[in-house]
């Protein structure tokens, strides 16, 4: 016959087994990560960055050194992990990374022209693998933590890409030019080669973060990003299939876009909420792009546009 000293002694009893039972699964989880600030301390920050202002005419294009624009994901080194430009770690093979100094390094990950989609695919992956690594190149445009002009800079920067001894590790070709019509020249030999367009950085400029009118890009056209938030029916060849996208701009103006739509595309849209870039020529008086088309789906974007 159970009594009510026994039972109270079972309950008892019962109660401290389940206090050493959540002691010894707090421990192990203290043992495993300590308060939990391991996993923190793991996830990088949304690197500080030198971020291009659009180039127009009536510069002094002598103040600046002259590169190509390369159309790949912009990637910071911090010393011993690459990230993206919006604070994702890029999953790089070791042997990519192998011999890279502790010095940060900021450029440009790129697969070549025309292939930004590989390029996109490549970094975002947790474990693309050696064959698709293999095509990438990291350009290196610039050392961050290097006081000085980019003119005192940009030797100490071949001396560092030159020490790392890569062939997938190339310092960005720079160039000077002496006239408006040079550097338009400049830009037509690239396009016509495949490439975006050019980037002019201030020859006396410090390493500044954010916006800034020392880094300048030139393009023969206009681009920005729209947030996909509806379809519109195709017609004609395009029945039954998607006609055009509705986009959102950043400042909350809509419109379609079908112009560049592949086939594939069009029989399988970007999806509602993420963000593509379009190339437009100028503004209407409404603010919407004039001539827009498609360019590419940014899947490096989150809900809110950000990189």
């Amino acid at each position: 016959m159970t009594t009510p000293a026994h039972t109270g002694l079972s309950l008892h009893r019962r109660f401290q087994t389940l206090l050493r039972g959540l002691g010894c699964a707090i421990l192990a989880l203290l043992l495993v990560q300590p308060l939990g600030t391991a996993a923190a301390e793991d996830r990088p920050q949304a690197p500080a960055l030198m971020l291009a202002q659009v180039w127009h005419n009536g510069l002094a294009v002598q103040d600046y050194w002259v590169s190509e624009k390369y159309d790949g994901v912009r990637g910071y080194w911090d010393g011993h992990r690459l990230i993206s430009r919006g604070g994702q770690l890029i999953a790089a093979p070791p042997w990519f990374t192998a011999g890279w100094p502790a010095t940060p390094l900021d450029g440009e990950l790129w697969a070549g022209r025309g292939a930004f989609a590989h390029a996109q695919s490549t970094t975002r992956q947790a474990q693309a693998g050696d064959a698709a690594w293999k095509r990438m190149r990291f350009m290196v445009f610039d050392l961050p933590a290097v006081p000085g002009s980019f003119d005192q800079r940009l030797p100490r920067l071949q001396a560092v890409v030159a020490a790392i001894g890569r062939d997938w590790v190339q310092a960005v070709p720079q160039w000077r030019v002496a006239s408006e019509a040079e550097l338009q020249r400049q830009l037509a030999k690239v396009v016509a080669a495949g490439g975006e367009g050019l980037v002019l950085h201030k020859a006396d400029a410090p390493y500044r973060t954010g916006r800034s009118g020392d880094l300048l890009k030139l393009k023969p056209y206009d681009d920005a990003e729209g947030q996909v938030v509806g379809y519109k029916p195709g017609k004609g060849q395009w029945q039954g299939q998607t006609g055009a996208l509705l986009l959102q701009t950043r400042e909350g103006l809509r419109f379609a876009l079908g112009a560049g739509l592949t086939a594939e595309l069009r029989r399988q849209p970007p999806p509602l909420g993420s963000w593509v870039t379009y190339r437009y020529q100028g503004l209407h008086d409404s603010g919407l792009p004039r001539f827009a088309r498609f360019l590419r789906l940014r899947e490096d974007m989150d809900s809110n546009g950000q990189p």
